[in-house]
């Protein structure tokens, strides 16, 4: 099979595309033919040696795929060969075919294409638990989204919406802001001409955001915590910006506020029942027409690394998608 590999921590221009074995099936896993992998920021990160999570070299990188399931080992129930499924990875989803535990492909309905099925877990995935289970967000209540054109912080925006909140989207881009306009946000901050600060408080009269949902960090995340609300929910996601800042905690305690983090991905080993919820969840709102990914751009798997640079020259709004065929 072809899958694209990384044979030393670097650049993303050190990535080639070549045939490797395909992958055995041991029990209690299953074999996915991917049709569909999801580009996330982490991907590159991974390729640089910089995320938490250091794959063994060589490695795919890849943490989300949608495809069908081609084989099932001993022991498995509940799946079956030629059923449509999404699946999350530790990495590997740049490649033809993945294996996974059993665990963790989910079902996709026919409605659903297979590059959409990739853009929702991690972008959706980690809005939705972020917004719902961790910051609990309220109708009427007014959230901050940074980096709103992002796959992660449009999924935000639209969700944020959908649950019945005032959103703010922040950004660096006309065209970003413009974007997530037509995703639900009511009002819109471009950080590179405006200070974020400032206007956070002149939105909100004020009294600063009850929900702030930060995948940037750096300097951003200096100036929004000193616009958060009385008893407002810093959600920390991730730290874009390559910076991760350090928090002056006296405004935790002046505002009775909580910096709340979400690594979405550690639900699965610690309780995946949170995750499962919100994907069937998600596939009610997607059914009925609630959701809808914006897919910025697909590319085939022989040019992956151009999907990567999108993102990390950032140029992508919504998700990238690597399409198999």
């Amino acid at each position: 099979m072809k899958a694209l590999i990384c044979r030393e921590f670097g650049s993303i221009d050190n990535l080639v595309l070549d045939e490797v074995p395909s992958p055995s099936v041991g029990a209690g896993q299953v074999k996915i033919r991917v049709r569909a992998c999801g580009v996330n920021f982490p991907d590159i990160l991974m390729v640089q040696g910089l995320y938490q999570l250091k794959p063994p070299l060589p490695f795919s990188p890849g943490l989300e795929v949608a495809g069908e399931i081609s084989e099932i080992g001993e022991g498995v129930e509940g799946l079956e060969v030629g059923q449509r499924v999404v699946s999350t990875l530790m990495w590997g989803g740049f490649a033809e075919e993945v294996l996974t535990p059993a665990a963790m492909p989910l079902p996709i309905p026919a409605a659903i294409s297979f590059e959409e099925a990739a853009a929702i877990p991690l972008a959706y995935g980690t809005a939705h638990v972020a917004l719902t289970h961790r910051a609990g967000l309220k109708p009427g209540e007014t959230l901050l989204v940074l980096g709103a054109a992002g796959g992660v912080g449009l999924a935000a925006v639209e969700l944020g919406k959908l649950l019945g909140a005032r959103v703010i989207a922040a950004a660096s881009a006309t065209e970003k802001l413009d974007l997530a306009l037509e995703y639900g946000a009511a009002d819109v901050i471009n950080y590179t001409d405006e200070n974020l600060r400032d206007r956070i408080k002149t939105l909100t009269d004020g009294r600063g955001a009850d929900v702030i949902f930060d995948p940037v960090g750096g300097d951003l995340f200096d100036q929004a915590l000193r616009r958060i609300a009385w008893e407002g929910r810093y959600l920390v996601i991730g730290f874009a910006s390559g910076r991760i800042p350090s928090a002056p905690v006296n405004i935790a305690l002046l505002k009775n506020a909580s910096i709340v983090g979400l690594f979405w991905g550690a639900y699965w080993q610690n309780d995946a029942a949170v995750i499962r919820r919100s994907f069937e969840q998600l596939m009610t709102h997607f059914a009925a027409g609630e959701i809808k990914p914006h897919i910025h751009q697909t590319f085939p798997l022989e040019d992956a690394v151009s999907a990567l640079r999108e993102l990390q020259e950032r140029r992508a709004m919504g998700k990238v998608v690597i399409t198999i065929a």
